[in-house]
């Protein structure tokens, strides 16, 4: 037991201080929220388009637009077009209140959050959270529960991942909804007491990803429940899903 106890002496405080200090460091593979130059972009040219998995990609009057709820991050597009007129930044910071706001174009500007309706004040002090797995591959699920270790310890913020939906206060969806965990998941979302929010956690859960429009999915939560958060990715990093639920919760804007 002494050992045990001088171990964890040796090891130090690991959580991470953010937001209230710098944010843990990124993977050098990371790709960010993405930035579009409409002037290196040639009107004429689909290279990026013609590449993208899951038409993410799209031209509306001539301009190039990136919709970050079908978006697998995954680069394909940067590395098709000559002209380089799409990037992936380095800022983590993608969660939205609003399905549009995930809609990228050359003009859009810094992310600010601005919630659909006004949450109840108790939950800057406690957010509980039942995470349901609509046929998700575990990988938005594994990043979420990084956020419950010692290195992230979101507890400290009052935010929890609870196992019965009676004991929360919203929903954290993953996966594309398929048929069979359709009434699952709605009747968990009865089951949440009011008054309740719901979070979609990376593409599947937003649009159905890299199974949208499969006849035995049901593209995402989007058309079967009310949406107060949406956080993007294949999978969003930890860090970007703590910075929607930081969000949430009135920590930062």
């Amino acid at each position: 037991m002494f050992k045990t106890i001088l171990t964890r002496i040796n090891q130090g405080y690991r959580t991470i201080k953010y937001p209230d200090g710098p944010a843990p460091p990124l993977p050098v593979r990371f790709r960010g929220r993405p930035k579009i130059h409409d002037s290196k972009c040639d009107s004429a040219c689909t290279k990026c388009m013609d590449v993208c998995p899951t038409s993410a990609l799209s031209k509306v009057d001539g301009k190039l637009q990136l919709d970050m709820g079908v978006c697998l991050f995954c680069g394909k597009c940067t590395a098709a077009c000559p002209n380089e007129a799409l990037e992936f930044t380095r800022d983590h910071r993608l969660a939205c209140a609003r399905r549009e706001e995930l809609i990228i174009t050359g003009d859009s500007k810094e992310p600010v959050y601005t919630p659909q309706r006004e949450l109840p004040a108790f939950f800057n002090k406690s957010f509980k959270m039942r995470q349901v797995s609509a046929a998700g591959c575990n990988a938005c699920e594994a990043d979420c529960n990084v956020l419950t270790t010692v290195g992230w310890d979101i507890g400290r913020f009052g935010l929890q991942f609870v196992a019965s939906p009676r004991h929360s206060d919203g929903l954290a969806i993953t996966g594309p909804v398929s048929e069979n965990m359709r009434s699952a998941l709605l009747t968990t979302y009865e089951a949440v007491p009011h008054p309740k929010l719901v979070l979609l956690v990376g593409s599947c859960a937003i649009s159905g990803g890299v199974f949208k429009d499969h006849p035995e999915t049901h593209n995402g939560a989007e058309n079967l429940l009310p949406i107060d958060l949406y956080i993007p990715g294949c999978p969003p990093h930890p860090l970007t899903i703590l910075d929607g639920l930081l969000k949430i919760i009135q920590r930062i804007k």
